[in-house]
């Protein structure tokens, strides 16, 4: 009998798509578990009567605490491979819902929903799948990544509003309990199929025959600065680049100005007249018009340069911070749709690029640590967003100034993310020979 591997290389379609189909999945679950937060802030406002900031500081509380373990997460994936990380997480996120269910105190929800679902969140979600996808695909990496990552606006249509319902029907508790179950049931058995990179049963990336073409020097023919791509990239080398904190800054401020909007875009529509259940679908819409737009632009990402996918993400959530802002004087419902798709079809395709931005400048065998570091920062950002934008609404009694401030945030990732410059590095398929 042939071992497992072989089995797995000989298969009618390239291994590395369905590591992308169970990724798909994963994070469709997994990071709308997460996501949900923002359906579980206005029961659990309402019931128990804390201030804003403080039901806010639970899920920016275990944003800090995931921000902590990212840099190790992503040694564990470069030492023991993704199968152990990511069926960690989902054992994680099952616990926090359910234990979530029991809680009372404050105290407790900051252990459950923030805590266990921050670090669940973290070991099924975008940071851990950026760090073995890219070594799947090199010439559709953008592609594949962006589908894989898609799976979020796919699972938000059809879990959020559900949640939503259950919330309104069975309470919040029960909804928790049901998300558990489905998590378990599906996740657990598919994620024993992942594995980290396609060498590993006797494949390639892309699905080649035969290793990527280099140069007589043995670069990579895409690799535009030889010296740089030369270096044995860890994590203590990088931090002495400026591209690394460039890099760290856009994280940092892209992940702010998202989940400040994610966390009080529900509770925000509500207060301006728009039904819970139309601020649900809303909510649920950003995350579908998210799937075209992390496929379209993840592939857009392999043509024109990371860089430039990235600034479109960027400036879909300058163009959602500006239609909430003018959303105050009057709930327009062309300019609750602008908000919708510019989020959604624009700002999350930043995704797709999230680990191909890394991959391109700090390739090598240490790139899950020097990603994982990296999203100390970034989920840092995902972290202060809400919380900051918590307190300046307590402060001010409106989102105004929290909201202008996610809108700067989002011009300051573009332009750090341009000065860190991949491209300078190394190519993307479509600049190749150009």
């Amino acid at each position: 009998m042939s071992p497992p591997s072989s089995r797995l290389a000989r298969l009618p379609i390239f291994y590395g798509w369905i590591v992308v189909a169970i990724a798909f999945v994963t994070m469709a679950i997994g990071v709308n578990a997460r996501t949900a937060f923002s359906l579980l802030f206005p029961p659990i406002l309402d019931e128990f009567g804390w201030d804003r900031a403080v039901v806010a500081g639970v899920f920016s509380f275990g944003f800090f605490v995931s921000a902590l373990v990212a840099p190790f997460v992503g040694r564990m994936v470069d030492r023991k491979g993704p199968r152990l990380v990511v069926e960690s997480g989902v054992i994680v996120l099952i616990a926090g819902l359910c234990l979530a269910t029991l809680a009372r105190e404050a105290w407790q929800f900051y252990l459950t929903l923030g805590v266990l679902i921050g670090i669940g969140g973290n070991l099924v979600g975008y940071g851990v799948q950026s760090v073995f996808l890219p070594n799947w695909f090199v010439r559709r990496r953008g592609l594949a990544i962006g589908i894989a990552f898609s799976g979020v606006g796919a699972g938000s249509i059809v879990l959020l509003p559900w949640m939503q319902v259950l919330i309104a029907r069975d309470g919040w508790r029960w909804a928790c309990l049901a998300l558990a179950l489905i998590t378990a049931v599906l996740l657990i058995p598919l994620n024993l199929l992942l594995r980290k990179r396609p060498q590993d049963i006797g494949l390639h990336p892309d699905g080649d025959a035969a290793p990527a073409p280099t140069t007589p020097g043995g670069h990579a023919s895409n690799v535009v600065d030889t010296a740089w791509a030369s270096v044995s990239w860890t994590l203590a080398r990088a931090m002495r680049t400026a591209r690394f904190w460039w890099i760290a800054l856009g994280y940092f401020s892209i992940l702010y100005a998202w989940y400040a909007v994610q966390v009080h875009q529900t509770k925000y529509l509500v207060e301006i007249g728009i039904s819970p259940m139309q601020a649900a679908w809303a909510l649920g819409i950003v995350s579908l018009a998210g799937v075209p737009g992390q496929i379209v632009f993840g592939h857009v990402s392999d043509r024109i340069g990371r860089e430039w996918a990235w600034a479109i993400g960027c400036l879909g959530f300058v163009i959602c911070f500006a239609a909430l802002i003018a959303l105050r004087h009057g709930a327009s419902p062309a300019l609750l749709y602008t908000m919708i798709l510019a989020q959604g079809f624009l700002g999350y395709s930043a995704t797709s690029v999230l680990g191909p931005i890394v991959a391109e400048i700090f390739e090598g065998p240490h790139f899950g640590t020097i990603f994982g570091t990296l999203m100390l920062t970034a989920i840092t950002g995902g972290a202060v967003g809400p919380w900051v934008t918590g307190l300046l609404y307590d402060y001010t009694g409106n989102y105004t100034l929290a909201f202008w401030i996610g809108l700067a945030m989002s011009l300051v990732s573009a332009a750090a993310i341009f000065i860190a410059g991949p491209r300078k590095v190394r190519l993307v398929a479509g600049r190749v020979g150009k």
